[in-house]
């Protein structure tokens, strides 16, 4: 995967992905807004079928917070991947 910083300010973070992950960034997005701290989480696609995706994210360490959202991200994929196949 590959990722762009596009801006990396104090407070501010945008990093861009390729193209096949904007479900990925979306669900960042939506996990990001869990942490009482994020001022601001979006994504920004400036084309629906040729742009890439952007993460935007504000709070007082951004960079951490995407991290955290990950993490938290994948404990959620692990638990639906167990369930899923106790059910299979």
């Amino acid at each position: 995967m590959n990722i762009n910083v596009l801006k990396n300010e104090k407070n501010k973070l945008i990093i861009e992905l390729e193209d096949r992950y904007s479900t990925l960034a979306s669900a960042i997005k939506n996990e990001l807004w869990n942490d009482k701290n994020v001022k601001v989480a979006a994504v920004n696609k400036k084309h629906p079928l040729v742009g890439k995706p952007e993460i935007i994210v504000e709070g007082p360490n951004p960079k951490q917070m995407i991290k955290e959202a990950a993490e938290r991200l994948q404990k959620d994929l692990d638990k639906f991947k167990k369930e899923f196949l106790k059910e299979c």
